[in-house]
């Protein structure tokens, strides 16, 4: 598995390309969809999927220039799926950054799932408190944690839909159980471990 990190979008969010084998998924094209899909010309890579961790503006904003150019299926929890095409929910009303629109989902997910795509598992973990319909994605010992949980910090709660209770739970309930090796791989930032964010996140401090 290879994992190639596009810094994309004006806030800079994480965009990952993850690939095996000439076949690869996106997860959350926030932006800059030339440069996204230059890669994957460059790789020779056949785009299976583009999954969003949630349905903010800044990790949905090149969904439609991929789905234009690849006719590859777009993934998102059934919870966020109504901001893919509101600009109001989706915050790119409140950025000030002009109104982002997505084409709507092709497969809505729950929770649970396991999606086989570019010869890969991804199992889909649902983690609610940055968006309603937040989720993390892991594969092998790798895990994409999308704004719940970042290298020394955590997502955002003061946005409509979002909840400190529930990422809370999200954090401690689903993603710390998880082996402490476990790579994290956020949606904005550096990578870091479990272990690491388990012993030096002040976030974190107090309630694991």
């Amino acid at each position: 598995m290879e994992i190639k990190l596009l810094t994309v979008g004006e806030l800079g969010v994480n965009c990952y390309l993850v690939s095996e084998n000439g076949k690869a998924v996106v997860i959350d094209p926030g932006g800059d969809g030339e440069a996204i899909l230059r890669v994957l010309q460059e790789k020779s890579l056949q785009l299976e999927g583009i999954i969003n961790t949630h349905g903010h503006f800044d990790h949905i904003g090149a969904n439609g220039q991929l789905k234009a150019a690849t006719k590859a299926p777009l993934y998102i929890h059934r919870e966020d799926a109504g901001y893919l095409q509101d600009p109001e929910a989706n915050l790119s009303l409140w950025a000030g950054l002009g109104p982002v629109v997505s084409p709507p989902a092709d497969v809505l997910l729950s929770g649970g799932e396991v999606l086989e795509l570019a010869g890969l598992a991804f199992e889909v973990l649902h983690t609610p408190g940055h968006s309603p319909g937040g989720i993390c994605l892991k594969v092998g010992n790798v895990l994409f944690t999308g704004d719940t949980l970042f290298s020394g910090s955590v997502g955002r709660v003061d946005f409509p839909g979002s909840s400190w209770e529930k990422l809370v739970r999200s954090i401690t309930e689903v993603i710390l159980p998880l082996d402490p090796d476990t790579v994290i791989y956020p949606g904005h930032g550096p990578a870091s471990t479990l272990k690491a964010e388990k012993q030096q996140n002040p976030f974190l401090i107090g309630i694991v």
